[in-house]
């Protein structure tokens, strides 16, 4: 049997899609690689489907947001996880805030259609593909996504506080 690790892993995935992977890291030992958003559903495929790797459980769907990060602003990340060989894997894609689409995939894995929309809910990512891609948290009214670093975490106009107690 075929021992999988991160260098096993990574070695099968820049055989196979070398020109769409961005990036790769391996922060406190979890594979981490920055993919092109376009190319998520074949890498995933061939990671679920694949007969020694086996990431069958998407373990964790969620948005990010870096608003100095221009043209890349919005991001998801990926966490899928073998449990036949209990090794997890990390995977970022990134878009534009201007146009926020990534594909869905919940084709792969049905557990994303709940996490898909709430990252849509709080982020505003768009799943091209998803089955029913409505707000799941918020009330369908909000014209804006709460999550987005676009507002001051407080009231600006406070002066009842001192800033120095709170290390700024």
């Amino acid at each position: 049997m075929i021992e999988i690790t991160n260098a096993y892993l990574l070695k099968e995935l820049q055989e196979h899609f070398a020109a769409f992977i961005i990036s790769d890291e391996e922060p406190f030992g979890m594979l981490t690689i920055v993919l092109d958003k376009d190319k998520i559903i074949p890498v995933l495929e061939y990671l679920n489907l694949h007969p020694h790797i086996s990431m069958q459980f998407l373990t964790t769907l969620c948005g990010i947001h870096f608003p100095e990060n221009k043209g890349k602003e919005l991001g998801v990340i990926y966490h899928m996880h073998s449990l036949v060989n209990n090794v997890r894997l990390r995977i970022k894609c990134f878009t534009d805030i201007t146009n926020p689409v990534i594909p869905s995939v919940t084709s792969i894995y049905q557990s994303a259609n709940w996490q898909e929309r709430e990252t849509y809910d709080f982020y505003g990512i768009i799943f091209e593909g998803h089955p029913n891609l409505i707000r799941i948290l918020n009330v369908d009214e909000m014209d804006y996504f709460p999550m987005r670093k676009e507002y001051p975490l407080e009231d600006q106009t406070r002066t009842d506080k001192e800033d120095t107690f709170f290390g700024r």
